[in-house]
């Protein structure tokens, strides 16, 4: 039995509902959706072709160039894909950018192979405003609190262990320091944007009326902006702040940012690449804050971290590197936090160690 297009755009994204993306990969790059695999039904050469057909001949001879551009073995070998992805996700649905010409032609496709597959109406224009005003209006109508403390308390360990939290640095694939990035880079800021959408969503539909809990974090995660509308709650929100002693904020440093760091770099590139990519990683994150440090703590922080580097290398010998995070986070971060800190417009509703804080917010919805 066929199942019928859809527009329930709240259920897709609720049960991660598998599509298929038949827009050219330029457009997939610029933003797509969670759940979602792209399948074209043109490359982007062949959708430029059809482009400036369409506008110097109409849309006939638009159609009738993107048949022949996509036919007989071209067109066969893009079926096959288009039926193993129905095959593998009986449940999902295909879109293009309106809903329009592209994944008609690919339904039409499909039916005529066999496979009744339905189709997103409204398609990615209608799905991405659909996200846009959830997330307006959930920035808007929500309860939030906001989970702040010094660079190093560990907020995002105990963030992801509360529940009713979303992980705005997990989403951008960002640790949020100048020292954050991540081998495998960050999504473009609209996936970004619909990937934090669809999270509010849930804890919205799942918890209706409960304050949802983020991680203090400035105007950019990385490259990834948190929306306007939601930064500007941020600010006004409760504070939940975390305390931690300076060593206990080294070693956390040290395991975030040297271990699994490296660990990260090393399972990309392979060991001796890996080190060589952390190496620069961390000389280059350094270097973007030489101005903020000054050129004497600038120098003196890079000498410590050359030297950690050089020993870590040449004996795996990793302790080095705890003296300069202790300076930096002693001499840069926390002056920097307490700054940020007397901008917050919200009241601080309970401070406390991270233990403390995670039995209060569980008596505390």
């Amino acid at each position: 039995m066929s199942r019928p297009d859809t527009q329930d755009f709240t259920r897709l994204f609720l049960t991660d509902t598998p599509m298929m993306d038949t827009r050219a990969p330029l457009e997939f790059k610029k933003g797509a959706f969670p759940h979602t695999v792209s399948l074209p039904l043109m490359t982007d050469a062949e959708r430029a072709k059809v482009g400036t057909c369409y506008k110097q001949q109409g849309q006939d001879a638009a159609i009738v160039l993107g048949h022949q551009l996509v036919g007989g073995k071209v067109k066969q070998q893009r079926l096959e894909q288009w039926l193993e992805f129905a095959r593998q996700h009986p449940d999902g649905y295909l879109y293009c950018f309106r809903g329009g010409l592209r994944s008609q032609i690919v339904q039409q496709w499909l039916k005529e192979a066999g496979c009744d597959y339905p189709r997103i109406t409204g398609g990615y224009k209608a799905m991405r405003r659909f996200l846009i005003d959830t997330l307006e209006r959930i920035a808007a109508d929500g309860q939030f609190r906001v989970l702040a403390g010094h660079t190093g308390c560990a907020k995002t360990d105990l963030l992801n262990a509360l529940p009713h939290s979303i992980d705005l640095e997990g989403i951008a694939h960002h640790r949020g320091s100048t020292f954050g990035k991540r081998p495998a880079g960050q999504p473009s800021q609209i996936d970004f944007e619909n990937k934090l959408a669809v999270a509010l969503l849930r804890q919205d539909h799942a918890h209706p009326g409960r304050r949802i809990l983020l991680e203090d974090e400035s105007m950019l995660i990385g490259r990834c902006a948190i929306p306007e509308c939601l930064r500007l709650r941020m600010l006004a929100a409760p504070l939940i702040i975390v305390e931690a002693s300076l060593e206990q904020r080294v070693e956390h440093s040290f395991r975030n940012y040297i271990l699994h760091k490296l660990q990260e770099w090393q399972q990309a590139e392979g060991e001796e690449a890996g080190f060589a990519a952390f190496r620069d990683d961390l000389t280059k994150s350094l270097q973007k804050i030489q101005r903020r440090l000054g050129g004497v703590r600038y120098q003196q922080l890079d000498d410590l971290l050359q030297q950690a580097l050089n020993e870590h290398e040449q004996t795996g010998d990793n302790s080095l590197h705890r003296e300069w995070i202790r300076i930096m986070l002693s001499d840069y971060y926390d002056p920097m936090y307490e700054y940020q800190l007397t901008q917050k417009k919200g009241p601080v509703e309970f401070r406390g160690s991270a233990a403390e804080i995670n039995d209060y917010l569980k008596n505390n919805e």
